[in-house]
This record gives structure tokens, C-alpha cells and sequence, in this order.
């Protein structure tokens, strides 16, 4: 790591460091958090300004806000609490003294992310699952590596708070990931259980809550040859959305078989459209079977991908639409 060192207005110096609806499923989401950030602050020095401005243009579509602050040494307590993440185009050293005495509580500090000049490297600090990988993610695109040490990400694992954001839903008791997360990491966890009201619910210190955010919607049910390009698989859910009441804002998630989970295509997509990705196992799918034939059933067992997994994703376990094949490639169903 260099360390290009600018004196600062208080006598600091700039040296560069140059987180499955029912039994049998599980999730996969293009973010990599259960919160997302949606309104950041790019603090950057004077002299970075260009790069900063840069970072705008190529991903500042992709949040709400997104602010150019100039650095000075009170700069993140100034605007401690206003934004969901802070990118900090600085060195890592700089970030953690000036934020460490603000931080108090994981699920309600803000997000903290550095990159360098050259966005070579996207640090996230603190609120890895909170936003900053997220974010870290985005720099992504323009080159950046993200270093991100979340356990979860490390070993390839898909966290609570991942899960919760692929469902549409955001973590009620935040200390119980602690045990959950490592019940991942140890492949115990199990699938995401879901449980529709009235009711009352009892759950001990090491049981995740997650509810839902907005009200029920629809689900996609998705299968494909192999190789489908991203843009069949957005142009299919698309024309499968036309004619019904809803659009790409009422979908809660892509329901999909787990023998397709892996599909680039499917997940391009699904991250281009801000959608999360629900896999389920071949025994819901098939206890959840739909009424048109499939080819795949006689072939290798399953049962047609699409219909099987809309209505296994749906609160209502109801098919809306039954599925149509749209340019050879990509298979679609609604469920709800």
C-alpha cells in the first residue's frame, strides 16, 4: 500500500491505501446485504474530485441520493446519521479514526467504505451487510476489487441478511444473526421458513425474525436452457407481466430450481432489476407440481421448473399464469 501523504486543514494527513420462503428452498440475491444503501456521501478530498465525480456518473443512477462532500476533519460527525453509507475516496486509516469514537450500534451506524485514486481496491469498513458490500459491489463495475471479509462472503455463503433481502424483508432482532450466520457458515441453518398470520410466534435468542416490507406481490417462476442470455430473461419476465395487473414493482422475488441457481443469465438479470432469486429443491418443487406438462419430468425428474416454483414462492401457493416460453430460451409463470 503507498502512502501519498496530504496535510489536512486539521493537521491530519491523507495517506492512501492505494448478509427460501418455504421447506426446501433457499436464496440468492444480486446485492450483498439484508439493508441496502440508498443514499450515500462520497467524502473526497479536493484533489480526488475528479474520481469522485467519475463514481457519480457511472453509478449514482443506482440510489436515491448520492452526495459529493469535501473532506475536512469533522466531516463524518457533521453529517453523522444522514446518509446510509459514507464512501470515503481516502485511506482506509483515515476513515477508521475519524468514524471509530461515532460508532455505536451495527444496525444503526452508517455504512463505511473507502476506495482509492485508481479504484483499484473498494474496502468496506464497517456495516459490511449493512450496505458497504453493497457498495463495494457497485465500485465493482468500474474496476474495483471488493475486499470484503463479512464471514458470510469470505466462505461463499449466502447470510441472513442476504436472505432477507432476497425475500423482500429486513431482520426484526438484529443480535440473533450473530447465531444464525454461524449456523450458515456451518451449513445448519436450514431453509427460511415462512409463516402467514394471524398468529403468534415464540422464538428463542438464536432464531432470526424477518418480515416482510412491503405487502404480498408476485412471483416470478423461471427456468431455461442452459446458457440463456440476460437480456431473454428480462424481455421474458417483462411480456409475462404484460396483461396482468402487476409490473417488475410488484414482483417480490425470481423463484427458480436449485439445478438452475447457477444460471449467469438469470442472476445478471435479476441484479440489473433489482430483484432477488429464490431457489428451491427438486422435493418442493415437486410437491408443489404445476397443471401444464413437462418434458423435463419424463427426462430427468423434475418437475417444470417455472410453474413449480411460482407456486411454491407464492403466500397463496395460487398460479396466476401458467407458464409461456418466450424466444426458445427462458420459461416464465406467475404465482402469488
Amino acid at each position: 500500500m503507498s502512502t501519498d501523504t496530504d496535510d489536512t486543514a486539521d493537521g491530519s494527513t491523507d495517506t492512501d491505501s492505494d448478509e427460501s420462503t418455504d421447506s426446501g428452498g433457499h436464496c440468492s440475491t444480486p446485492d450483498s446485504d439484508g439493508e441496502v444503501a440508498e443514499e450515500i456521501a462520497i467524502v473526497s478530498f479536493e484533489r480526488k474530485w475528479e474520481t469522485a465525480e467519475e463514481i457519480v456518473t457511472e453509478i449514482g443512477d443506482r440510489y436515491e441520493t448520492i452526495d459529493l462532500i469535501e473532506y475536512h476533519g469533522d466531516v463524518f460527525a457533521e453529517h453523522w446519521g444522514e446518509y446510509d453509507c459514507f464512501l470515503g475516496l481516502m485511506a482506509s486509516g483515515i476513515a477508521m479514526r475519524k468514524t471509530a469514537p461515532l460508532l455505536d450500534d451495527k444496525w444503526d451506524d452508517p455504512a463505511i467504505v473507502v476506495v482509492d485514486e485508481e479504484l483499484t481496491w473498494a474496502i468496506p469498513i464497517t456495516g459490511g451487510h449493512h450496505g458497504a458490500n453493497q457498495v463495494a459491489d457497485d465500485l465493482a463495475t468500474m474496476g474495483a476489487v471488493p475486499a470484503m471479509t463479512t464471514a458470510s462472503e469470505a466462505a461463499d455463503k449466502q447470510g441472513v441478511e442476504k436472505q432477507a433481502k432476497a425475500l423482500d424483508s429486513h431482520v426484526v432482532n438484529g443480535d440473533s444473526t450473530v447465531a444464525t450466520n454461524l449456523a450458515v457458515l456451518d451449513d445448519e441453518l436450514g431453509p427460511v421458513e415462512r409463516l402467514d398470520g394471524p398468529r403468534a410466534v415464540l422464538v428463542d435468542d438464536d432464531v432470526t425474525v424477518l418480515k416482510r416490507n412491503g405487502d404480498d406481490g408476485v412471483v416470478l417462476g423461471t427456468g431455461s436452457v442452459s446458457g440463456a442470455k440476460s437480456e431473454q430473461f428480462e424481455t421474458a419476465w417483462k411480456r409475462a407481466l404484460d396483461g396482468t395487473d402487476y409490473d417488475l414493482g410488484d414482483v417480490e422475488f425470481v423463484a427458480t430450481g436449485t439445478r438452475k441457481e447457477g444460471e449467469d443469465g438469470l442472476l445478471e438479470a435479476a441484479a440489473a432489476l433489482d430483484l432477488g432469486v429464490v431457489s428451491f429443491e427438486k422435493e418442493t418443487l415437486v410437491e408443489f407440481e404445476g397443471p401444464s406438462p413437462s418434458r423435463s419430468k419424463e427426462l430427468i425428474g423434475w418437475p417444470g421448473i417455472s410453474e413449480a416454483s411460482a407456486i411454491a414462492g407464492g403466500r397463496d401457493h395460487e398460479l396466476l399464469r401458467e407458464k409461456e416460453r418466450y424466444d426458445e430460451a427462458v420459461t416464465v409463470a406467475i404465482g402469488r
